[in-house]
């Protein structure tokens, strides 16, 4: 055990064998920390924090900080548990759990990038990676394996499901379902995660039957009842299984599709038919006093794809 002269560690505090607390560190009394652990420099570990093995924890991170919330005391809060083998990076924040019976959890192998923040009462499953600024309110779950891009912030009681992908800047006020990802941009689902998918090793199998599932979530008409009904009754067991489950529990609603953005070739042939609209109805002289019809043709980011009007010629 090696411990920095220039670091606080109180008397009540558990420390395992081979830890390496650097200096500036507070680790306060009641907090246990794991064998193998290293924490570098201004790292404060607060009571009630359980951390498992072999964690790295980077300066400036601060775990089992009290909940954001009015009129809570010390004495009103539970703790945090950090399993083993994670990597929590430069001024990352926990918080403890509101309730005193209770602790925020974050699973084994998860890596916390800068300034990722993690309220009270979250349940961040294992192998988890959370981007720079990502940000997870209160109650919040994230399933094993999902990926929480930079600057992503997830409203309280919201779940992300596991191998889900959300986007840079996404702003989450419904559930996330499991193996999907959801654009940055609009905050809305984009389809499947098969790259994550297939790095995590799920078969092309597995991979077409959640395509199949995601066609009836999103695709098929059908109202919610019928939905998860009809995924219930067909998936009884693996990724079928997961999903059925995640739908019939959740209770903020699921993430929305995005809208199907008009190509370049849709918007010309759009146009070629509003031309022919106008010459029949100049033929039968009839008078449309309606507003003109404005086509914009956008990328996926939304970004004008049409030239400016003083160089745009007749197709």
């Amino acid at each position: 055990m090696q411990i920095h002269p220039l670091a606080f560690v109180g008397p009540n505090a558990k420390i395992g064998r081979d830890v390496q607390i650097g200096p500036f560190c507070v680790v306060e009394d009641g907090a246990t920390i794991g064998d193998g652990c290293v924490l570098e420099a201004r790292v404060s570990i607060k009571k009630g924090v359980v951390l498992g093995k072999n964690n790295h924890i980077f300066e400036g991170a601060t775990i089992g900080g009290l909940p954001q919330c009015v009129g809570l005391s010390d004495e009103d809060c539970g703790g945090v548990i950090i399993g083993d083998g994670c990597v929590i990076r430069e001024n990352v924040t926990i918080h403890r759990s509101m309730r005193v019976e209770d602790s925020t959890v974050v699973g084994n192998d998860c890596m916390l990038m800068t300034n990722v923040h993690v309220a009270h009462d979250c349940r961040v499953a294992d192998e988890v990676i959370m981007a720079s600024n990502a940000m997870l309110a209160g109650h919040v779950s994230v399933g094993r394996r999902a990926f929480v891009s930079g600057a992503a912030g997830a409203h309280q009681f919201v779940r992300i499901g596991a191998f889900a992908m959300v986007g840079g800047q996404a702003h989450l006020v419904r559930d996330v379902p499991p193996f999907v990802t959801v654009d940055g941009l609009s905050s809305q689902v984009v389809g499947l995660n098969t790259v994550g998918l297939r790095r995590a090793g799920f078969s092309n199998a597995d991979v077409r039957l959640l395509k199949g599932i995601y066609r009836v979530i999103y695709k098929s008409g059908l109202n919610w009842r019928e939905i998860v009904e009809k995924i219930e009754r067909e998936h009884t067991e693996g990724v079928g299984l997961e999903m059925a489950r995640f739908l019939a529990t959740t209770t903020r609603g699921i993430t929305a599709e995005r809208a199907v953005l008009p190509t370049v070739a849709g918007a010309r042939e759009a146009a070629r038919d509003a031309a022919e609209k106008g010459k029949s109805s100049e033929k039968n002289e009839s008078v449309d006093d309606s507003e003109p019809v404005k086509l914009r043709v956008v990328d996926e980011n939304g970004a004008s794809l049409l030239p400016p009007p003083s160089k745009r010629r007749v197709v």
